[in-house]
């Protein structure tokens, strides 16, 4: 599987997943930098990391969206190519529309950083083929802006069509419905805000993330 994770301004866990995505699929992803108008060749997946793009300035992955490789990032997506926005990048999919809803401050309004249980949801996607529906995962959080919102038309839209691909299984943030990352009409575009790429070793402390990118793989492979 051929990966790209994109780099922009402020950017701080592109690396954890490039790493991430390197120890599953045995290939070091290209790291592309925000300014590039173009993503490599044949590329599989392109994954938008978490962290602080621009600083956070304006709006949490607004300037970012804005970036010319989002555009090829869009068209790639329109291709059936699979993008991953975690955290940060989640915020950069929604701005750039490709995924509905937008993410708020926490409703806490505190940064939450700890580990999280999620349910699986029922959408059919690459994202989740590693999970079965319903089964209950832990993977760690680390966020400010992480409460997803829309209108109530949306969430039964999302949750009507088997958009919804993980929930919180307690209260961690504020979002909408519990919810914690959703998928595409097509199910080849996934936002979450939980970071699967750091839960794929038993090192730290489960291998729940792995599974995510495993799935992908084989997805991909077939």
């Amino acid at each position: 599987m051929k990966a790209a994770v994109i780099v922009f301004p402020g950017s701080n866990c592109d690396r954890d997943l490039a790493v991430a995505l390197e120890q599953v699929t045995g290939v070091k992803p290209a790291m592309v930098w925000h300014a590039e108008t173009a993503l490599p060749e044949r590329v599989d997946i392109v994954a938008v990391p978490g962290g602080f793009s621009y600083g956070d300035y304006l709006r949490s992955g607004a300037i970012a969206a804005r970036s010319p490789v989002m555009r090829a990032v869009v068209e790639a997506a329109a291709r059936g190519v699979a993008v991953l926005g975690v955290c940060n990048g989640f915020q950069v999919l929604t701005e750039a529309g490709l995924l509905p809803g937008a993410l708020m401050r926490n409703a806490g309004l505190n940064f939450v950083c700890r580990d999280a249980a999620l349910t699986v949801g029922e959408a059919r996607s690459p994202f989740t083929a590693g999970y079965d529906a319903g089964e209950t995962i832990t993977v760690p959080v680390a966020h400010h802006d992480g409460n997803y919102f829309a209108d109530d038309a949306t969430l039964d839209r999302l949750e009507g069509e088997g958009r919804v691909a993980f929930r919180y299984a307690g209260a961690v943030n504020g979002s909408a419905r519990g919810i914690a990352g959703i998928v595409n009409e097509a199910g080849n575009v996934l936002g979450m805000m939980p970071h699967p790429e750091r839960r794929v070793e038993a090192a730290h402390g489960g291998t729940d993330g792995r599974r995510l990118f495993e799935g992908l793989l084989e997805r991909v492979a077939a």
